[in-house]
């Protein structure tokens, strides 16, 4: 079920309907003018994974040959800051 909510209302007690989102699956329409202006759910399963589905999902994305090349070159540009009072 969805609660309508104006967006002053959600803004003015923001807290209030986070918590009740995280801990009673709450959601929450929030209007301005009466017209539908987004929604305030609980985030699905589906944003949830386990380190080892992290670990696939890296290990299925392509590699930089360049990347090294790239480290290389940040690390010899950084330096401390001159020190404007020295």
């Amino acid at each position: 079920m969805e609660t309508t909510i104006s967006s002053t209302e959600a803004a003015r007690h923001l807290g209030d309907f986070r918590a009740r989102v995280k801990h009673a699956g709450e959601s929450f329409l929030l209007t301005k003018s009466d017209k539908p202006l987004a929604r305030l759910v609980p985030v699905g399963a589906r944003s949830k994974g386990t380190g080892a589905e992290l670990l696939e999902a890296l290990a299925r994305l392509p590699l930089d040959p360049n990347f090294a090349d790239d480290l290389e070159r940040v690390n010899r540009m950084d330096r401390i800051p001159d020190n404007p009072w020295g």
